[in-house]
């Protein structure tokens, strides 16, 4: 394990500061290796005056559900030490009644709520104090040997804690172990099953023991223990140059699934969205490690003994499911039943069962699967995943991975402090709280770089869906740049792009719900006696195969999508033609049709499709000041009057378009199919 300290960096800051606590703390969250996503915490004492001129001694301490990776100045809380130390006196006490009292030790009521770990930071008489879970220190002793492994590999220099819960009894059992323990001789603590502590008297030392700490369980593990790799024979990677592919980042590099796997992916996303009771994506990891792991003969068994440590429990749940190629809904079914009854068996009746749906799956031969309601919550556990199924391996190959015992996951998982932590978002039941329209859904939007198609992608993610964008603009994937969206390069005319960049966004969110049909030109005014075939055959490629061809390529994934959706946008010169935009109007016409057919054929998959019929929309890149003075003049109006030439007087906006696709796409519309919309202002010939 590297060590990062960087002496001219940390010059920057006093020794003895905050500030030097958020550096050294933010070098050991932006390692995965030793904490994540929140996992981990670290603290400081200082001495301060008071108000009253009174000298204290102030831990700092990070904040509850604070990132060590990106954590500031005022993500840690200050308290009294001398009230802690009073506390830890207290024989018995519930982890609510140690929160409320922690709080009550707060010298700064704005400050966040205290680590749920603070007291035992208070106990560890050091100025400095590190905790990390990290992976190679809890992968050992993750093992029926753990105890003596680090044993010898540390000999004396950790203080050895034997695993409890977090909260206050751990707190109580390290304070009795060190009643008569000199902490002068030790460099840390490891807490058998959860993590390890460093401390010292000053940042840099505390931080270079950690390093070092870590350092020797690695190589201890990368002396005593491999990781095979080895993949099934029917399994080699798909070769495949399409440009839409290389742009998404797929694990084992050239490897990418085929069709029939992703519409297994899908199948898979439905079922387990299905069991938690809202839409949830699935993220595929593909990859060769993933894959090694998937494909051992016992993966059944050993992944299925428990987490690395009880702090990934809220993300992960106890165990994964194992999926049965030959009946994965089978599968998925009993492992929601097999989550009941292990809640049946550990419960005192105080508790509430939480969702029975899986955070994560095994897929034989395929690779891991993490499934969350959205790209953080899904991104996260497929992270975890990552660790733990090497960790696993690690621990197999010295002895055996033996994590903490089911009564130990049940009281860790439903522990009510670790449940705080889904808030506020969701109550402790798991009971979702101000959802998004469209949270766990995937949206796939053609024509997206611009104008209406960007509106909708923009709308779509802004009301909680994951997005993909099509376009021919190059510039797609910068514009479409935020965790959750991807824009792919891509024209739509070309079959084989198409076909390629829908099974990219089923590889990179796991399924289809919504598919919005937007991209299109419009072709320079001809009358039909004037019109030249390039121009007609192009807008009839662009205008009508495409859309057909896209939708064709989605459809299978559709089927297997939650309350899918498809939006056709059409035009009000559908229902209300003028002369001069034959190439324009006639394919969107035949689009029309073609939306009502498929409403017709979609149907009885519950799929819907409606068709919108915009007009007047004028902030577009179609619409330069230019071509509205143009138009205008040829009316003979002012560019006001112009934009407003409609019943209601009002120009239609892209976002007010992209809100109706995003109403015909969600509930409003769940028992509508085969519609058509205008959102044109109100045009006389359409009324």
């Amino acid at each position: 394990m590297k060590n990062l300290w960087d002496p001219k960096e940390a010059s920057q800051f006093e020794e003895n500061s905050l500030q030097m606590r958020v550096y050294s703390s933010r070098l050991l969250g932006n390692n995965s290796d030793l904490v994540l996503h929140g996992g981990g915490n670290t603290s400081v004492k200082f001495q301060e005056t008071n108000l009253f001129g009174e000298e204290e001694e102030i831990l700092y301490v990070k904040g509850s559900g604070y990132n060590l990776a990106t954590i500031e100045k005022n993500g840690f809380t200050p308290l009294r030490l001398k009230t802690l130390l009073k506390l830890v006196e207290v024989e018995n006490l519930s982890d609510t009644e140690m929160v409320r009292q922690q709080k009550m030790a707060m010298t700064n009521p704005d400050a966040p709520s205290p680590s749920v770990e603070a007291l035992l930071h208070a106990v560890i008489p050091f100025k400095w104090i590190d905790h990390t879970h990290a992976d190679a220190v809890v992968t050992i002793t993750n093992t029926p040997r753990g105890k003596e492994l680090i044993q010898e590999i540390y000999g004396e220099r950790l203080f050895i804690i034997p695993y409890v819960m977090p909260g206050f009894k751990l707190v109580r059992k390290v304070h009795e172990l060190a009643r008569n323990v000199d902490w002068n001789q030790y460099e840390g603590m490891v807490l058998l099953n959860h993590g390890i502590f460093s401390f010292a008297e000053s940042a840099l030392e505390s931080y270079t023991r950690m390093i070092d700490l870590v350092s020797l369980a690695e190589k201890y593990l990368g002396k005593n223990s491999t990781i095979s790799c080895t993949l099934p024979e029917d399994s080699v990677p798909v070769e495949t140059g399409a440009k839409t592919v290389a742009q998404d980042s797929v694990p084992g590099k050239a490897s990418f699934p085929e069709h029939s796997t992703l519409q297994t992916l899908a199948r898979i996303r439905r079922k387990v969205s299905e069991i938690r009771g809202s839409a949830m994506l699935a993220l595929l990891n593909y990859g060769p490690e993933a894959r090694g792991f998937a494909n051992l003969p016992n993966v059944k068994e050993i992944a299925t003994r428990g987490p690395i440590t009880s702090d990934h429990l809220i993300r992960t749940k106890p165990v994964p499911a194992v999926l049965d190629p030959e009946n994965l809904e089978k599968s998925l079914e009993n492992f929601a039943s097999g989550y009941k009854a292990y809640f049946e068996r550990q419960t005192n009746g105080q508790q509430t069962c939480l969702d029975c749906a899986p955070r994560w799956g095994v897929w034989p031969g395929k690779g891991t699967v993490a499934f969350g309601r959205n790209i953080t919550e899904s991104g996260i556990v497929s992270d975890i995943v990552e660790h733990t199924v090497k960790a696993i391996q690690h621990a197999e190959a010295i002895g055996g991975w033996k994590p903490v015992t089911e009564e130990h996951l049940f009281e860790a998982e439903y522990w009510e402090l670790q449940q705080a932590k889904l808030k506020p978002r969701n109550d402790v039941r798991g009971v979702k709280n101000d959802t998004p329209e469209f949270e766990g859904k995937i949206a796939l939007v053609s024509g997206a770089a611009s104008g209406i198609g960007l509106a909708c992608a923009r709308e779509l993610f802004e009301q909680g869906a994951v997005v993909v964008g099509l376009d021919l603009n190059p510039d797609i994937s910068n514009i479409l740049s935020e965790p959750g969206m991807l824009g792919i390069e891509c024209d739509v005319t070309d079959q084989k792009a198409v076909s390629e960049a829908v099974a990219v966004t089923v590889r990179k969110f796991g399924g289809l719900d919504v598919l919005v049909l937007n991209a299109g030109t419009f072709p320079a005014g001809q009358t039909i006696e004037e019109m030249d075939e390039q121009t007609w055959s192009k807008s009839l490629a662009i205008n009508l195969t495409a859309p057909q061809q896209l939708l064709q390529s989605c459809v299978p994934f559709l089927k297997e999508g939650i309350d899918p959706a498809v939006i056709f946008m059409a035009s009000r010169n559908v229902p209300a033609p003028g002369p001069g935009a034959s190439a324009y109007s006639v394919p969107k016409a035949g689009q029309t049709q073609m939306a009502r057919i498929a409403a017709l054929e979609l149907g009885e998959f519950g799929i819907r499709v409606n068709i919108i019929h915009p007009d007047c929309v004028y902030d577009t890149g179609l619409w330069t000041p230019e071509a509205l003075e143009r138009s205008a003049k040829r009316y003979g109006l002012t560019v006001e009057e112009y934009k407003g030439r409609n019943v209601l007087k009002k120009d239609v906006k892209t976002k007010e378009v992209a809100r109706m696709v995003c109403a015909m796409a969600g509930s409003v519309f769940a028992k509508t199919t085969g519609a058509q919309i205008p959102i044109d202002g109100g045009n006389e010939r359409v009324i």
